[in-house]
């Protein structure tokens, strides 16, 4: 039904990858856009990791990093995702798009309008109903998580600034930068973990576990890090099984941009 529509999805980390998973099931065309060196913290559940790896396996689907569109054209062709280099957003400008989806989840717009295809949907606060955008998606944890909004001059909830709230932890979760330089991991996703362990050296300093569990994210090997920058995460139910699965957060609010596409196309 929905193979003749292409959808681009800016943004390749874990709640894009969340979006991008539920579009492809439901049998559309997805092509994501990323910058040169993405930040990625769930780096196994992220799409975008493809920049880094050359071609990625989430939960059945594969992404393969390509250079061109005549390049994604031919991943679509055999059902794999592309992943291009495209921080502005050229391909959407030089090809027919019918729907971007802006995920990149920089609590600001970087740039979409509601010029670039039929259907403009925004991920997260950032954007204007009707200015902006012609849908947005809730990202913030609570009632709304996932929620359409479609009313004119609507914005999505604020940025709280605290992390979701796991076994009672929630900052205590993060897991950041000591200092400015390339980061060398030691302990890398999918290890368990105690409150101290080191988990990353930074120039010669230590990062230390804050809590007991399991290392459910951490940013590429070698990635040039900043004082205070959110590098990795620990989940404490200690599962690892969560490490390497979409997040119910990233599943809601694909679900969410499912809703909305299938709504605005139909209307």
């Amino acid at each position: 039904m929905f193979k003749n529509f292409t959808i681009v999805v800016r943004g390749g980390g874990d709640i894009a990858t969340g979006i991008i998973h539920r579009l492809y099931r439901a049998g559309f065309k997805v092509i994501v856009l990323e910058v040169e060196k993405p930040s990625l913290i769930r780096r196994r559940v992220s799409f975008g990791q493809s920049i880094y790896d050359k071609e990625i396996e989430i939960e059945g689907i594969k992404s393969k990093h390509v250079e061109t569109f005549s390049e994604a054209i031919e991943c679509l062709e055999q059902g794999i995702i592309p992943v291009i280099i495209d921080e502005q957003g050229e391909i959407i400008k030089n090809n027919k798009i019918d729907v971007v989806v802006d995920a990149i989840l920089a609590k600001k717009n970087l740039g979409t309008t509601m010029e670039m295809a039929s259907v403009i949907i925004g991920v997260g606060p950032g954007f204007t109903v009707g200015k902006d955008v012609h849908a947005i998606i809730e990202s913030n944890r609570g009632h709304n998580l996932g929620k359409v909004i479609l009313e004119k001059n609507k914005s999505a909830e604020s940025n709280t600034g605290i992390p979701g709230n796991i076994m009672g932890f929630t900052e205590e979760r993060v897991v950041r930068a000591v200092g400015e330089g390339n980061i060398k991991i030691v302990k890398d996703i999918g290890a368990l973990v105690k409150k101290r362990d080191v988990l990353a050296t930074i120039e010669g300093k230590k990062v230390e576990a804050k809590i007991d569990g399991v290392v459910r994210g951490m940013i590429n090997e070698g990635f040039y890090v900043f004082d205070g920058m959110k590098i990795g995460d620990i989940d404490p139910r200690g599962n690892k099984e969560n490490c390497f699965e979409i997040s119910d957060k990233a599943r809601s609010v694909g679900g969410g941009v499912l809703e909305a596409v299938c709504y605005l196309l139909n209307k």
